[in-house]
């Protein structure tokens, strides 16, 4: 019998890519989904809405693995009280949702893999290179991945193996945050952000994928790990290395911190602000890197 990993937010970027790593690697797949979608070969789908806490919970039962990615997209749009609450309901509630099935049900799974961020270690800049032992930072970033974990710790004790991967800013082709400035370099538009000096740990999303697959195959693997390459990329080496690839140097001044916080308002501080973070903990379960060097990253969504 193939064994089944059940995805939230299976349909998204990431979840799209792992899906398809998933079923090259021999196993069936299912995706919750708020909207009825047709099953396929070895892909099945099932209904879920976090607000109303409804979920199809053979979805829950047939697993023998929950990689947990659903969560609104916190760059999105302003930071409104509003939204703020969204984003964290949104992570919350839908952990308590799988939470509750497995609870009710005693149901056992090989392990319990949850998306968090490196946004826990906050909206910081500074040398400092974060492991997975820092406290959460004491900023909004920091709470919403707080509580994004503290939601797993549940389920962990109900002794199933739980890991929380922290992702970089994710590298992908026409995907991702690097969707949207592809058009501003292509035409020569591109530049640095505010002071330039703000790091962007970043991963491919094929290295965060084979990630999320090392989860489940490593038994020993548990808690939280850093999913970024520890490089010494800044937002100034990031832009010049994506304008180098499209064949030029960059000519504009870098965009006026303080344009952004009028355009983006508190959520200016995603871009303007960044820290370093450690893979040595990753490394260490025996993965390595396909992607090492933004250039050649850069190159391959390109």
């Amino acid at each position: 019998m193939k064994k089944n990993v059940l995805i939230s937010g299976g349909s998204g970027f990431i979840g799209t890519h792992l899906t398809a790593l998933l079923l090259s690697k021999g196993y069936t797949v299912s995706i919750l989904s708020r909207s009825e979608k047709q099953n396929k070969t070895d892909v099945f789908y099932y209904k879920w809405d976090v607000a109303t806490q409804f979920i199809e919970e053979e979805a829950v039962l047939k697993a023998d693995y929950i990689i947990h990615l659903a969560g609104e997209n916190i760059g999105e749009k302003r930071w409104t009280a509003k939204r703020k609450a969204a984003i964290i309901d949104s992570r919350e509630k839908s952990s308590q949702l799988l939470y509750m099935v497995l609870k009710k049900h005693y149901k056992k799974l090989d392990a319990f893999i949850s998306a968090s961020a490196v946004g826990i270690y906050g909206a910081v800049n500074g040398e400092e290179i974060c492991t997975e032992n820092d406290a959460p930072a004491n900023d909004f970033l920091g709470y919403v991945c707080q509580k994004w974990e503290d939601s797993i710790d549940f389920i962990e004790n109900l002794n199933i193996r739980t890991v929380k991967i922290r992702t970089g800013l994710v590298l992908g082709k026409n995907e991702g945050f690097l969707q949207k400035l592809i058009p501003l370099f292509k035409y020569r538009l591109g530049s640095a952000i505010g002071s330039g000096k703000q790091y962007m740990p970043w991963i491919h999303v094929d290295d965060l994928c084979t990630i999320y697959l090392q989860a489940i195959q490593n038994a020993e693997m548990s808690g939280p790990y850093n999913a970024a390459v520890t490089d010494n990329t800044n937002n100034t080496i990031f832009s010049k290395t994506l304008a180098r690839i499209f064949g030029y140097s960059i000519w504009l001044p870098n965009v006026p911190a303080i344009v952004l916080k009028m355009v983006l308002g508190e959520m200016s501080i995603i871009v303007l602000t960044g820290r370093r973070v450690s893979s040595e903990k990753i490394l260490q379960t025996g993965f390595n890197f396909k992607f090492k060097n933004l250039e050649q990253a850069l190159k391959d969504c390109l």
